[in-house]
């Protein structure tokens, strides 16, 4: 469910749909960083997972970030940046609140 749910917020195998959240969360983090979208960050993470169908395997998953895996890595690597906690609409957050079905911190 949670590759679906990557697709249905508009990260494709063809790219980023045009009106999706994808859309809208790649203009947002493009306006916050000066016009660029940042590798690693949360909209390149988002349309990596889309294009390949990994997001489940990589350890975002219905039920939360799996021990061990890509995410709980990122995770990790993300609060130690920010002091032990893992900041909201970060890469992290993003990516897990998508894969359940959320959006991403976005209203």
């Amino acid at each position: 469910m949670s590759d679906q749910n990557v697709h249905n917020a508009g990260f494709t195998p063809s790219g980023i749909r045009a009106g999706s959240l994808a859309s809208s969360i790649m203009s947002n983090e493009a306006k916050a960083s000066g016009g660029g979208v940042r590798s690693g960050g949360p909209t390149s993470a988002l349309q990596e997972m889309g294009a390949k169908g990994t997001t489940h395997s990589s350890g975002y998953t219905s039920s939360g970030i799996s021990g061990g895996s890509r995410a709980s890595s990122t995770m990790s690597k993300e609060a130690s940046c920010h002091g032990g906690g893992v900041p909201r609409g970060g890469t992290t957050s993003t990516v897990q609140s998508i894969s359940m079905g959320g959006k991403g911190g976005r209203r």
